[in-house]
């Protein structure tokens, strides 16, 4: 464990026992709520677990290395990114997902793209956030949601 990952442990416990100390009761209250909407999602989170994990059987890793690691960088960006605004996973799936990705050979700008206009850029959703906030807005937030994720894709090729 990284000194990041045990300073994390060590406030989360600490902000726990004071917690603890101020009010037994709404601490408890609170971690059973918690418990409880963590169970409610854990089958779509298993189930979408077993789907990445499908999926990433079924292509194969020399597939993967060639289409988003040697081939041309632009255009793998390009259709990465497509691919995440029409994509729907929760972000805590999608970085291990990525990692792998990165691990079968994968490009770093690629998967950036991917992951970027997987958090930043939302087609599924764009019925139900045109109807709350309007259509010219839900295009404009998109459409700059896009741009802004290939820049920090480019962004980190040239950082990392």
């Amino acid at each position: 464990m990284d000194i990041f990952t045990k300073g994390l442990w060590i406030i989360t416990v600490s902000w726990f026992i004071i917690s603890m100390k101020r009010d037994k009761n709404r601490t408890l209250k609170s971690m059973k709520k918690s418990k409880n909407m963590m169970g409610n999602m854990l089958g779509q989170i298993i189930g979408i677990l077993f789907l990445i994990g499908l999926i990433l059987t079924l292509i194969p890793p020399e597939m993967i290395k060639e289409y988003l690691g040697s081939s041309n960088t632009l255009i793998a960006t390009i259709v990465s990114a497509l691919i995440g605004t029409i994509t729907l996973i929760p972000a805590f799936v999608a970085f291990p997902l990525i990692g792998s990705i990165v691990d079968m050979g994968a490009s770093i700008v690629p998967s950036v793209a991917f992951l970027t206009t997987l958090t930043m850029v939302g087609i599924v959703t764009f019925n139900l956030e045109s109807r709350e906030f309007g259509r010219r807005f839900a295009i404009a937030r998109n459409g700059i949601s896009f741009v802004f994720a290939i820049l920090i894709a480019l962004a980190m090729g040239v950082i990392l």
